[in-house]
């Protein structure tokens, strides 16, 4: 067995013995921690106890792994991720996926703080994800393929469940606010974007703005899970009037929306029905 495919194997199996096997996975992002407070915890693993784990560096990422409920569907949400800009490989920011993948997780939340690139947004909105563009220049599926895990050439043509963002809109609907949906732009950085560079993400189809989750949506995507994505706007990029944008100020608007986040999580979870 290739080295990277045994590193997840452990550390998969070192996650089960401390927690057990899970259907939905969850990662969240800056500020976003708080998202999943309707879970009922049943264990907790600190990531620098997992063998072959990649460690969180960035503030507002707890650095651990929960384990539970949510409406009776067994659940294994990160409470922090990793990111590429921290030096990270691409394989090793989908690290989690992989093993969440040999834990039995199906169906995938990847949450994130982005920036607003379309006029038409504000600070605040929650929006669902579309789809993607790449352009960090990378990709965790380098490398030989492990067949077991996904096919050669992964179809990427909806990477993003329609069914999962129809439950998302409706539960929005429900708690009395609305969602925004768009087209997700995945950067290295860790350097926050030009004017001239946040013209040209506008100008290619991009919505929103990061440096996260698209290593993750494609590890997913590959693995054949079904995945919800939902970007945070935490500002508003606009290349004619540009304003600096402060990490406090990010993840306080990030904490702010954590409580709708969870309502979205949670609708999920009872729609999918328990296990």
């Amino acid at each position: 067995m290739p080295f990277y495919q045994s590193q997840v194997e452990e550390a998969a199996a070192y996650v089960d013995r401390h927690a057990g096997s899970a259907d939905i996975g969850i990662m969240t992002g800056t500020g976003l921690g708080e998202s999943i407070e309707s879970m009922t915890v049943k264990a907790t693993v600190a990531y620098e106890t997992i063998p072959h784990f990649p460690v969180s560096t960035v503030q507002s990422h707890y650095g651990r792994m929960l384990a539970g409920e949510i409406y009776g569907k067994s659940v294994l949400a990160m409470q922090g991720r990793f990111h590429l800009y921290e030096g990270y490989t691409a394989k090793a920011v989908a690290f989690p996926i992989r093993v969440m993948q040999v834990m039995g997780v199906h169906t995938l939340i990847l949450s994130n703080a982005a920036g607003g690139i379309n006029p038409g947004f504000a600070a605040g909105d929650i929006m669902m994800i579309a789809d993607h563009i790449n352009l960090t220049g990378d990709n965790p599926l380098t490398g030989s393929n492990a067949d077991k895990w996904g096919p050669r050439f992964p179809d990427m043509t909806a990477v993003y469940a329609p069914a999962l963002m129809q439950i998302a809109g409706k539960a929005a609907d429900a708690a009395g606010f609305s969602l925004q949906s768009g087209v997700y732009v995945g950067l290295k950085g860790p350097s926050l974007e030009t004017p001239s560079e946040t013209r040209y993400l506008r100008q290619i189809g991009g919505d929103a703005v990061g440096l996260s989750t698209v290593m993750e949506a494609i590890a997913g995507a590959h693995a054949g899970m079904q995945i919800l994505g939902l970007s945070t706007i935490t500002n508003i990029n606009n290349p004619d009037r540009p304003e600096p944008a402060s990490v406090a100020s990010i993840i306080t608007v990030a904490e702010q929306a954590a409580p709708r986040h969870a309502r979205i999580i949670e609708a999920v979870a009872k729609e999918l029905g328990p296990s």
